[in-house]
């Protein structure tokens, strides 16, 4: 590279003398080769300007005056001039290539900006498929709250149900009374009027006496049908006595005419429950143990009734031929009916209710009223009262 450069440098000052010896006519077309040569050989302006000065010393200066120096070192000033311009052309190319560069960069920023553009439609298709799947998961939330509201539905009909039930406890304690007050009184009388015409009438007339005594008879045992039709509505021992008192006539009756043996065991503290809680236990002890006699074959029955931290419990059980809870299995109709009937009355006041059977198992019916639900202080869990089996 070095020869190149000294093997230009010389050519350099040959075309220069030649220059300067022909004078004005002389023409630029070697000043021009010249610097397309050093463009070849990937030199700079700097370096043809260090190429004049090295000819310039050697051929201005020796012949230097004043008077002729101006005029040469013009010429001179020229043929440099010309040797530069390939190199200031290629300089403007390279401006030319920076423009273009520069305009290359515009457009990738402008499509860098149509890419962003591009990028915010995305964003936004993006948005729009969020809020179709919120429009979506709010329509779920939709259909969500109307199921809930469905069940919401049921369960005012089951409100409804339970208000059905304490209308008929209702109606059911206004007839007891009125068999208590009116028609028992009524039979009553009447069989005090016919036990005075019996103490009225001849001894002799044993025919009179005979028909007033059958008469007595017949009304006494009405007295007792009428009694009887009232315990079963509502037992006026419920409300007067309590509870425990009342299971026990029941139970003295159930035997009685079932042949079925029940014991009974509860804390004494149970009476002081509250009277919706008591007519609850009472009738689902009694809707029981009727199922019991009617479909359970059962020759005994056991009644529980705990208080536990938890609450009331209370239990029924039975020896019988028990039956499928899942499915149909050997629970009749009118069975079911009476279990839902029994479910019905406990979460009326917030309890629970279960049953436990099986084929050939005896049946086992769970009844528990949460602490927090049941309105009475019952303090006394351990006092508890048996009835023996009959």
């Amino acid at each position: 590279m070095k020869n190149k450069c000294t093997d230009l440098s010389r050519l350099y000052h040959a075309a220069l003398q030649h220059f300067l010896k022909q004078g004005p006519a002389a023409s630029m077309a070697p000043a021009h080769a010249l610097g397309h040569q050093a463009i070849t050989l990937g030199l700079e302006t700097l370096d043809l300007a260090r190429m004049h000065e090295v000819a310039i010393v050697s051929l201005v200066l020796p012949v230097y005056s004043s008077s002729t120096n101006d005029g040469l070192m013009g010429r001179a000033g020229l043929f440099f001039a010309e040797a530069i311009t390939p190199l200031e052309e290629t300089h403007r190319g390279a401006r030319e290539a920076n423009i273009h560069l520069n305009h290359m960069v515009h457009k990738l920023s402008q499509r860098t900006r149509e890419l962003a553009t591009s990028v915010e439609d995305l964003k936004q298709e993006v948005t729009q498929r969020r809020a179709m799947e919120e429009s979506l998961r709010i329509s779920q939330q939709t259909s969500s709250d109307l199921l809930k509201k469905s069940r919401e539905l049921q369960e005012e009909l089951r409100q409804l149900s339970r208000q059905l039930l304490s209308a008929q406890e209702e109606e059911r304690k206004k007839i007891s009374r009125e068999l208590h007050d009116v028609i028992a009184q009524t039979l009553t009388g009447i069989n005090m009027r016919l036990a005075d015409l019996k103490t009225d009438a001849t001894v002799s007339d044993k025919s009179l006496q005979t028909k007033i005594t059958s008469t007595q008879q017949l009304v006494e045992k009405s007295v007792d049908i009428v009694h009887r039709f009232a315990r079963e509505l509502r037992p006026s021992v419920l409300d007067d006595l309590g509870l425990i008192p009342a299971l026990q006539a029941f139970m003295t009756t159930y035997m009685q005419d079932t042949g079925i043996r029940v014991t009974l065991k509860a804390f004494a503290a149970i009476d002081q429950a509250d009277g919706t809680t008591r007519t609850v236990l009472y009738r689902i002890a009694q809707e029981a143990l009727t199922n019991v006699a009617r479909h359970a074959h059962a020759s005994q029955a056991g009644l529980t009734i705990e208080n536990a931290h938890s609450g009331i419990t209370m239990k029924i059980t039975d020896n019988g031929c028990g039956f499928a809870v899942a499915g149909k299995g050997s629970a009749t109709k009118n069975n079911r009916l009476g279990l839902l009937g029994m479910r019905e009355r406990i979460e009326m006041i917030g309890g629970t209710f279960g049953v436990e059977s099986a084929p050939g198992k005896g049946t086992t019916i769970h009844v528990e009223i949460p602490a927090d639900t049941n309105p009475a202080n019952i303090s006394s869990p351990n006092e508890s009262h048996h009835h023996p089996a009959g």
